[in-house]
């Protein structure tokens, strides 16, 4: 019986990719077993999202994995930014974390995927395959979180309501937040007052509770 030739072997180049964690013993495990893969090249591991973005043009990895919460630049502020500059790259969020809110945010900060740290170390490269052939891939924890809210209750914010209160959980104000994401005053306050009918609250206050507790502000850099 004839063997399969390996993907590189075939002339295609193996998917390049970069470890985001600071958890030396997580980025160590992960890069282990991708090396194992013969169509797969780990470029990298580094410990926060601004060596990454420091580094992207230098390393122009097909796909990232993610961590959320690291010191000084977060997994989220990190993902933004690069797809800004490199909008094919794939990002794969790495985290514990399985509640709704983590991973609606995430996606919708541009991640193509979200995998629960306690998957089995097998499925990171089925992940990594999905988001390469263009789908979004999430793990069965994290379908199985989104299954309530994608079904019913409470409306969803749209991901540019997300966006914005995140920025005003930060404690940006509507001038603030408007500057940062190019669009006028009038439309951040309709926005905003479209996010407290949505999530029930009638304070500034209560945003930012509702962030803080929801996980909006993980991987930002701001403590919680």
């Amino acid at each position: 019986m004839t063997q399969p030739i390996p993907q590189h072997a075939q002339g295609t180049e193996p998917t390049k990719v970069v470890i985001v964690d600071d958890h030396p013993l997580v980025a160590e495990g992960i890069e282990a077993l991708l090396d194992s893969y013969d169509d797969i090249a780990v470029l990298a591991t580094v410990s926060d999202g601004q060596i990454m973005i420091d580094r992207l043009d230098e390393l122009s990895p097909d796909v990232i994995l993610m961590d959320l919460n690291m010191p000084g630049l977060g997994g989220l502020s990190a993902t933004e930014m690069i797809l800004e500059r490199r909008p094919e790259t794939r990002i794969l969020i790495l985290s514990m974390h399985d509640t709704p809110q983590y991973i609606t945010t995430a996606l919708g900060h541009g991640a193509s995927g979200y995998v629960l740290k306690d998957v089995p170390t097998e499925e990171i490269k089925t992940a990594i395959d999905t988001v390469m052939r263009g789908e979004r891939y999430l793990c069965t924890g994290a379908e199985g979180a989104l299954a309530p809210v994608m079904s019913g209750g409470r409306e969803q914010l749209t991901n540019r309501e997300q966006t914005i209160l995140l920025q005003l959980a930060q404690g940006k104000s509507n001038k603030e937040v408007a500057q940062a994401l190019d669009i006028s005053v009038r439309t951040v306050e309709t926005h905003r007052k479209n996010i407290k009918r949505k999530l029930g609250i009638s304070s500034t206050a209560g945003l930012t509770r509702y962030a803080l507790e929801h996980g909006v502000l993980q991987g930002t850099g701001v403590n919680s």
